[in-house]
């Protein structure tokens, strides 16, 4: 039989940070979290308050790991809050070298099929080379960053996945005129919204995690929105004999 170790997550999450370098895109300023103020309270107990009591104002587009449903691209609200009735998935991480394409950088339709994915997978956890530290705190706007092509969103469905989860700032390409065709392909917008599947973005998975098979926890913050704060956490798929 197969077990999960709960003492052992992967936490494949960005956070959220109010100083230092710090997670952008998307052309966003630096996310602000600032105490309360008015004539009678301060939320700050090192400036003499009782208790610390923050405002917090962020894109979670732009500022840190995020889950976003269907209602990303459509006129009609779908919130992201309602996508998932359960939360423990079978997943498998693959690590990609996107291919340099004239001035893009493209994880290719070739380059997935290559992988060997195995069947009954429901989650694709995708880590891109190469892979560094500074993925945690980039500013990746106005850089033209690596993307998937749109024929890969095709291929994941046909392949069963459901969720999708990648350590770039977007599926699609940064300055793609509008189009965001892995968006449309993968959710069926317009035709017909699919209403479950999930893209999280900006992950980032450790270097010394190996690729293969792993349950996927995949938990958000309630958000009625089309994306929320979002903390992916693998767990490794151990046997053993009853």
């Amino acid at each position: 039989m197969e077990f999960i170790d709960t003492l052992k997550p992967i936490d494949l999450s960005i956070e959220l940070k109010a100083d230092g370098p710090r997670l952008k895109a998307w052309g966003q300023g630096d996310p602000k979290v600032q105490p309360v103020r008015d004539n009678n309270f301060i939320g700050s107990v090192a400036e003499g308050g009782v208790v610390n009591f923050k405002n917090i104002f962020f894109n979670p587009h732009a500022h840190l790991t995020h889950t976003e449903c269907c209602g990303h691209i459509t006129k009609e609200f779908h919130s992201v809050n309602d996508s998932l009735s359960r939360y423990f998935f079978n997943a498998q991480l693959v690590t990609v070298e996107p291919k340099k394409i004239k001035n893009d950088s493209i994880i290719t339709l070739q380059q997935m099929r290559d992988l060997d994915l195995h069947e009954n997978i429901e989650a694709i956890v995708i880590r891109t080379l190469p892979n560094n530290e500074y993925k945690r705190n980039f500013t990746y706007s106005g850089t033209n960053p690596p993307y998937l092509d749109s024929k890969v969103a095709k291929f994941l469905i046909d392949k069963g996945v459901e969720h999708l989860l990648v350590d770039l700032p977007s599926v699609d390409k940064e300055q793609d005129d509008g189009v965001l065709a892995f968006h449309h392909t993968f959710w069926n917008v317009p035709e017909n919204p699919n209403k479950t599947r999930t893209i999280t973005e900006f992950i980032f998975a450790p270097s010394n995690v190996e690729d293969g098979l792993y349950i996927l926890n995949l938990q958000m913050s309630a958000f009625s929105n089309d994306a929320s704060p979002s903390r992916p956490i693998l767990y490794s798929r151990e046997k053993r004999n009853l």
